[in-house]
């Protein structure tokens, strides 16, 4: 696909969460280093489509590459062994290893695929894909307020991708990084490795469940974190051995300083506190600068950093 030449580089993400509208955009210097040179909140005024078509407007947002996040609960990402088929039965391969692990007919379900690379070194190790897996109606109710509005909707993604894209900022060569984000809802854990994602999995606890609970419940949801997570990391070790994690990093808005002590006194890894500071550059977003702005935007600015010379690479 060919753009214009008025277009801005980099992408611009549109995350929908409840009443807000939150809009990021990033861009790469000459050194490749990414810019966040937009990230804005807006609240939603009447319908989707009506709000997005004034923030068009006023934003001049038909001059970026757009792409959406599905809102966490109308997909499914799903960890499988990668069927020996050939590359044009894939699809079909994967649509009927799932019918079973999903509650509604998989001839309505949109699905994507995402290889998970594994050392051909080790040999004899069986290939992993992730599918990712939506009904085509929820997917439509996404797509459909934002075409009506104007945009040109480039792209749709994940959570979980634009979690990847941010964890892969802080590998160190050859070593792998996981990230632990904490949101409204509870947290997700990622880890990845070359800049793939290796595991992806969900926590219900959140952040105001922890700073709420008496001291005793909130050791307890500590340890089971901290269990989790070790459980998780272990899982990674032994599927794929090649894969080192150098640390582990926590988002949040919040206090999270118990948890990273009691995750760095039982994981036999670094435990530190994620600053978007140290791998991208803001100098026209002063408010990222403080950890609750980070963390409320995370998502956004991950989806907006994806990779810049396809208009469809690393699609969820």
């Amino acid at each position: 696909m060919l753009f214009k030449a008025r277009q801005k580089p980099g992408w611009l993400s549109l995350a929908v969460n409840g009443d807000r509208v939150d809009i990021a955009h990033v861009s790469r210097s000459a050194s490749g280093r990414p810019v966040v040179g937009l990230c804005e909140t807006y609240r939603r005024e009447g319908s989707l489509e009506h709000t997005m078509t004034r923030l068009r407007r006023e934003r001049s947002l038909e001059k970026f590459r757009l792409t959406a996040l599905m809102p966490a609960g109308q997909y499914q990402l799903l960890q499988l062994e990668a069927p020996t088929v050939p590359e044009a039965e894939l699809a079909t391969a994967i649509r009927w290893r799932i019918k079973d692990m999903i509650d509604f007919p998989v001839e309505s379900a949109v699905v994507e695929t995402m290889a998970i690379p594994v050392d051909q070194a080790t040999g004899g190790r069986t290939p992993q894909v992730f599918a990712v897996v939506a009904q085509a109606s929820a997917v439509r109710h996404q797509i459909e307020p934002l075409t009506a509005s104007g945009l040109n909707l480039m792209a749709i993604d994940i959570v979980e991708n634009a979690q990847r894209n941010i964890c892969a900022l802080f590998e160190q060569p050859g070593r792998g990084a996981a990230l632990l984000a904490f949101d409204a809802s509870g947290a997700l854990f990622t880890l990845t490795f070359g800049g793939e994602l290796y595991m992806a999995r969900r926590f219900d606890t959140s952040l105001a469940a922890l700073s709420e609970a008496s001291d005793e419940d909130r050791q307890a949801a500590y340890d089971r974190i901290t269990l989790e997570l070790q459980r998780s990391i272990d899982r990674v070790d032994r599927q794929f051995s090649f894969v080192s994690v150098a640390r582990l990093l926590l988002a949040g808005d919040g206090p999270i300083e118990g948890l990273r002590d009691c995750l760095a006194a039982n994981l036999d890894l670094p435990v530190e506190l994620l600053d978007l500071a140290q791998v991208m550059d803001f100098p026209s977003v002063p408010e990222l600068r403080t950890s609750a702005r980070q963390a409320q935007c995370l998502a956004g600015i991950g989806a907006a950093l994806r990779d810049e010379s396809s208009p469809g690479a690393r699609a969820g």
